[in-house]
């Protein structure tokens, strides 16, 4: 085992001692020691029940003979975080919560791991970190927030508050209906119940194989969450007793499975920055164009929200995501060969799983679209491309050309929109938000939910070299790249410059000539942010760019 180079022999009686000063037995200290990757707080809805989840996790790992150590990583909750200073601190996170787990795990010699993430950041985080110390590994997350409906029928989730704020502004909704929706909509524990982000990742476990079956779908407060952590505390020993490890799971067919399960689920923009990055870690090769080539030949199956009306909690009543990626395979799509956390493949895991109904999950031969819930787009505003959920687009908005309306941060943008300095047609340029540029490229839920909310979101078009959050809907295009930072296109954009944006066609370019682009980039300087300290400051000079999974690089 690992851990005995940590607890064996007579030169490690010191180490011994150390583990019995914490009540341990020699019959605990000989079995696998098994660390207990907990993000639980008491800041963020999607991990203040994780405690609980740990303990069943534990409760697993004892049945079947391991001793469990748990300990702790930082988590930030974007939505808190949304719309000022906070939201830079949110995926730099994710290598830090990386490195953290790196450091625990060599230092204290762990025999397996199991994590226990929930919300944005936290999951690709561990994901890197399994990746990179390639030790037996499975994943659990605290799971989703249930969706409850309006006193008008409609499901709710976090997006129905950001939304009901633009409604306001725009004298649509007073403010006791506000106080409704802050009120009912975000009903108890757990990740935003729409496919935003954290449940896209959690989701995308079990596409990769690095998790067992309900790990994005089944509600945080079900019971069945419980009896998975337990299961997921089992599992572990027997990935630890047969030696499988993330590497010999998260493959290249591995990935190319979990970006068509995104593509059928429609998930976040979100997860295209952090497959990259995981596949990077992984040391497998992915060129952004493959994306487009996978989303030409994969059907867009669903449309929680914010591209329709239904909840996670509705998705795992059909079936979740093995259902999603039964239908797939109806037209043979994935690779089932791939080894999973099930110690089975995955043809094995799938077989006969199929949706219980075409409600949620559409059926492969009548898809919401042929083509896949995200598109990377090229052009002469982003040569190493930019991302965008075009499930939750509009199909009027598919393709578009309109004036540019530049800022140079969030809140340039949020003050125009609120003071309805944006009319129909226009297309909001967001820039220096980037990897390096913001530093921590932030999220921009709050200018695309104050648009939505506006009754905008089928009339203009947000583009950013920061993100969108996966609860993000309309014409949201994010990761431009090159940032403006780094002398990207994006930063010579003027106001009135016109754009074209042609989804379909997976291109966005800007209407200015070379020569004037060329005259631009002589007279326009790069804009640089008041000096940053702390670790934003090193983040900015070790980033990569969006199109590179915005890691972290020494080079």
């Amino acid at each position: 085992m690992i851990s005995d180079k940590m607890k064996t022999g007579v030169e490690r009686a010191p180490q011994r001692s150390l583990l019995k000063a914490m009540g341990m037995t020699d019959k605990q200290i000989r079995k696998p020691l098994i660390g207990i990757v907990n993000s639980f707080n008491e800041v963020i809805p999607g991990h203040i029940h994780l405690q609980n989840v740990a303990r069943a996790v534990k409760d697993g790992v004892l049945a079947a003979g391991g001793t469990p150590m748990e300990f702790n990583v930082i988590g930030v909750c974007d939505g808190l975080a949304m719309g000022h200073e906070g939201m830079k601190y949110s995926l730099v996170t994710r290598e830090i919560i990386a490195d953290s787990v790196e450091c625990m795990a060599k230092a204290h010699c762990f025999d397996g791991l199991v994590f226990i993430p929930n919300c944005d950041k936290i999951v690709p985080g561990m994901l890197l970190a399994a990746a990179r110390l390639n030790i037996p590994s499975v994943f659990c997350s605290g799971g989703p927030m249930l969706s409850l409906c309006s006193d008008e029928g409609k499901a709710m989730d976090l997006n129905s508050v950001f939304e009901a704020v633009g409604a306001i502004k725009n004298g649509t909704i007073d403010e006791n209906r506000l106080s409704y929706f802050e009120e009912n909509a975000c009903p108890g524990c757990g990740s935003c119940s729409g496919m935003f982000t954290a449940n896209s990742m959690n989701c995308l476990c079990e596409a990769l194989g690095m998790a067992l079956r309900g790990n994005g779908t089944i509600p945080a407060v079900y019971a069945a969450r419980q009896r998975l952590a337990k299961q997921a505390g089992e599992k572990i020993l027997e990935l630890v007793e047969r030696d499988i490890k993330p590497l010999d799971i998260m493959t290249e067919a591995a990935f190319e499975n979990a970006f068509k399960v995104d593509m059928a689920l429609g998930c976040s923009s979100n997860s295209l920055l952090h497959l990259v990055a995981i596949a990077y870690e992984a040391g497998v090769p992915f060129d952004l164009k493959k994306v487009n080539e996978i989303s030409e030949k994969t059907p867009n199956l669903c449309h929680l929200a914010p591209a329709g009306h239904h909840h996670m909690q509705d998705l795992t009543a059909v079936g979740g995501v093995y259902a999603v990626m039964g239908e797939l395979n109806k037209k043979g799509m994935l690779d089932t060969g791939c080894i999973t956390v099930t110690g089975k493949t995955v043809g094995e895991n799938i077989e006969g799983i199929l949706p219980l109904n075409h409600e949620v999950i559409k059926s492969i031969d009548e898809p919401y679209s042929k083509t896949g819930g995200l598109a990377v787009l090229f052009g002469s505003l982003a040569p190493n491309g930019a991302a965008v959920k075009r499930s939750a687009v509009a199909p009027e908005m598919l393709v578009h050309t309109g004036p540019a309306r530049v800022f140079d941060s969030e809140e340039e943008a949020i003050d125009a929109i609120y003071n309805a300095k944006i009319k129909s047609g226009d297309v909001v340029v967001i820039r220096y938000e980037g990897p390096a540029g913001g530093p921590g490229m932030r999220e921009m839920l709050s200018p695309t939910s104050a648009i939505a909310g506006m009754g905008l979101d089928k009339e203009v078009a947000l583009i950013t070299d920061g993100r969108f959050s996966g609860a993000t809907r309309g014409a949201s295009i994010g990761h431009v790249s090159p940032e403006a930072i780094s002398g990207g296109p994006i930063a010579y954009v003027k106001e009135g410059d016109m754009i074209e944006i042609d989804i379909p066609n997976y291109t966005i370019n800007l209407l200015v000539s070379e020569e004037e682009m060329a005259v631009r980039r002589k007279e326009m300087p790069i804009k640089t942010k008041p000096e940053i300290k702390g670790y934003l400051k090193k983040y900015a000079k070790m980033v990569t760019s969006a199109d590179k999974g915005a890691v972290l690089s020494v080079d």
